[in-house]
């Protein structure tokens, strides 16, 4: 009896573990935490308007949300990853396009 309590708890506990790495997205994660730090930049450097930084942190939201709700059936696919990583890519350019945007002059 003892043995099979054991072996029960030790079945759950593989099958927890699973469950959770089925989730994880450290890859999407570090790349969300790199682009942060890039819009926190352009905004202390000047590179960045407040209304422009405000649009790049509304595009970082919208990630954030598309990545909690594949992650909400347990699973985060394949496919779902490259939907993440493709909206993280046009964030990236957006960033970059800002950041390197010329002053307009106003007359």
């Amino acid at each position: 009896m003892k043995n099979f309590v054991f072996s029960t708890v030790i079945i759950l506990a593989i099958a927890v573990s699973a469950t959770f790495a089925q989730t994880r997205t450290p890859g999407v994660n570090q790349t969300q935490a790199k682009q942060e730090q890039r819009i926190h930049q352009g905004v202390r450097s000047g590179e960045l308007t407040p209304r422009e930084a405000r649009a790049l942190q509304q595009e970082q939201r919208t990630i954030e949300r598309t990545k909690l709700m594949v992650k909400a059936d347990g699973k985060v696919t394949k496919a779902e990853r490259r939907m993440i990583k493709a909206e993280q890519k046009q964030a990236s350019k957006d960033i970059w396009r800002l950041k390197h945007n010329r002053p307009r002059i106003v007359r």
